[in-house]
Order: C-alpha cells, then sequence, then structure tokens
C-alpha cells in the first residue's frame, strides 16, 4: 500500500486564518472557523443562472434588487395576443405571480423598488394604443395615479416611485419628464433623441442615459444633473433595446441588439460597466437577448425576460462568483 507521500496531491493544511492567495482548488481547514474551505479561484464579476419567471415575455418593466425584484407587464410571444399587465415577484431564488397592473401593456418602463414600485408608458394591443398612464406599486396591489404628459414606449427611466425620469421614446424623442410623487413636469430634452435605449439612477436630479436608436444604434452616453443633459464618453458597443441598472455614477448596460443584419436583429449578451467617467466592457450574459428587464445595481444586478428569439423566462443574476467557500457535511 503506498504512502501519503507517494500520493499525487497536497496536504490539507490548518490555518488560523484563510490563505492570502489560495491556488484554485486548494483546500485548507480554519481552525479559528472550525470549518474545511476550499477555493474556487479568482473573485471574479460574472452572471450566473437564476429563476425562471413563470411567465416567459419580452418587452417587460423592472425594478428592485438582485434578491428583491419586480417584473410587470411585457409581450406574451404569440402575434395578436394582448400585452400583459402580468406582475412577478422575486426573492433571490424564485418568482412568483403578485397582482397585475391594471393596464397590461408592453415597452413601458419601472422604476423603484419591490416594495414601491412605479410603472409608466408603453404601448397595448390589439389594438396598438399608446400609453401614457402611471401606477404605483405599495408592494400588493398597482393604483393609477397622474399620467405622461407624452404617451410613449420604447424609451427609459430612473429613479424611485417618488422621484423619477422618464426619457426618449419613438420617433427618436429627446422628450424628458420629471415626475416629483404626484405629477410630471416637462423639463430640458436629451441631447440625442432615440428610442429603445436604457437609462440607470438613483432619482429625478441625477441620471443617466445610454444607448439606443437614432435609427442607427448608438452608444452615446448622456448624464442628467437635475437641470440638463450632458453628453459623456460612449458604451463601447453601441445597440439598443439593451437594460440597464444601478446609478448614474455607477451604472451597468447589458444585452441589446447591433442592428438589423440583413433584416433581422442581431440579438448582443455584451455587458459594459461605468464608473462615472467611461464605460469598460466585462464578462457576457449567458444568454444573448433585446427587449429585457433589468434591476438592481452595477455589482449585483438581475436580468430577466426579454427575445433570444423567441421570448425567455430565463433571469441572470451579476456578481462576483469565485473566492473561498466552506465544504459542509451531510
Amino acid at each position: 500500500m503506498a504512502d501519503y507521500k507517494t500520493i499525487k496531491g497536497t496536504k490539507i493544511q490548518n490555518y488560523t486564518t484563510d490563505p492570502d492567495n489560495p491556488l484554485t482548488g486548494q483546500v485548507w481547514y480554519n481552525e479559528t472557523d472550525q470549518v474545511l474551505k476550499f477555493s474556487t479561484g479568482p473573485l471574479v464579476d460574472a452572471w450566473a443562472t437564476g429563476g425562471d419567471m413563470n411567465t416567459a415575455r419580452s418587452q417587460l418593466g423592472g425594478a428592485g434588487t438582485q434578491t428583491a425584484a419586480l417584473a410587470f407587464g411585457g409581450f406574451p410571444g404569440t402575434p395578436g395576443q394582448p400585452s400583459t399587465g402580468i406582475t412577478e415577484s422575486y426573492d433571490g431564488t424564485s418568482w412568483t405571480e403578485v397582482n397585475d397592473l391594471n393596464t397590461g401593456r408592453q415597452a413601458l418602463t419601472g422604476v423603484g423598488t419591490q416594495t414601491a414600485a412605479l410603472a409608466f408608458g408603453g404601448f397595448a394591443t390589439p389594438p396598438i394604443t399608446f400609453k401614457a398612464e402611471t401606477e404605483s406599486w405599495n408592494g400588493t396591489s398597482w393604483t393609477e395615479v397622474n399620467d405622461l404628459n407624452t404617451a410613449r414606449y420604447t424609451f427609459a427611466g430612473a429613479g424611485t416611485q417618488t422621484s423619477a425620469l422618464a426619457f426618449g421614446g419613438p420617433p427618436f424623442s429627446a422628450l424628458t419628464e420629471s415626475w416629483n410623487g404626484t405629477s410630471w413636469t416637462e423639463v430640458n430634452d436629451l441631447n440625442t433623441g432615440r428610442d429603445a435605449l436604457a437609462g440607470a439612477g438613483a432619482d429625478n436630479t441625477s441620471a443617466l442615459a445610454f444607448g439606443g436608436e437614432t435609427p442607427a444604434v448608438t452608444a452615446a452616453t448622456e448624464s442628467w444633473n437635475g437641470t440638463s443633459w450632458t453628453e459623456v464618453n460612449d458604451l463601447n458597443t453601441a445597440r439598443g433595446f439593451l437594460a440597464g441598472a444601478g446609478t448614474q455614477t455607477a451604472a451597468l448596460g447589458f444585452g441589446g441588439d447591433l442592428g438589423p443584419t440583413g433584416g433581422t436583429p442581431e440579438f448582443f449578451a455584451g455587458t459594459e460597466t461605468w464608473n462615472g467617467t467611461s464605460w469598460t466592457e466585462v464578462n457576457n450574459l449567458n444568454t444573448a437577448r433585446r427587449q429585457l428587464g433589468g434591476a438592481g445595481t452595477q455589482t449585483a444586478a438581475l436580468a430577466f425576460g426579454g427575445s433570444v428569439p423567441p421570448i425567455t423566462a430565463a433571469t441572470e443574476e451579476w456578481g462576483e462568483t469565485g473566492g473561498n467557500k466552506t465544504i459542509t457535511s451531510s
């Protein structure tokens, strides 16, 4: 029988703290925590699979965080089928159906949290009817509140249930409206009119607009200071129908399409992170998609639904993976 020294591998060592730079696959015993641990490699930001939505759809709205999100409205994927008002709540593992929007619609925008969200704009079909309706979510049900001044769809938003911004929309619109918790007010336009863009931001005084179609896909990014928009550094990849998460100074842009190739949209999985000055390409979505929903922050985002094609219920979670894991016994 071979003794231990002749067996390929390394001895499991005891440490009072985790080693500073463990090798991928290294196993050790942490004497302080009294647990066996192993390293899955350096920490990196990447997308991981989450729980699927109950209803597959594209052109939906989203709000909340990675572990407490809301998805609402959208296109069920069958031509002639009415736009949906279905709302689902995500707990970090699975989606649960809750009360529907009062007005079923698609290509709408949402902001806020899982228990205090705002849904606005979009269009309903059949027949196609552009919507200015705004609805407020209290964690249980939707209530109709004051409409947008201009009905619009495939536009972007940022902010909270009581302090929001709506911007862009067709036909390549630059219109911007500010929400104070009671009503919408028209404010200064975007510098680049567009639809199919994404947004991020904390409230109606601090937002970021990026991507979209002008009608060609654009990489243009603009920053809002509560009064006006300023052009800042472009996305690395121009695209439309993408999603966004985060704030004016720490945002994430993901998915979308690169415009028509031979008359068919070229679906895109690319993800970029914004540091307040410039965009950096990072790890792609696992599934390329457009017209998807987004929620969360730059470091902990959620992507859900969209068109692959066809439409999908798939959810992906963005964040750090790797590092040191505890080995548990069953």
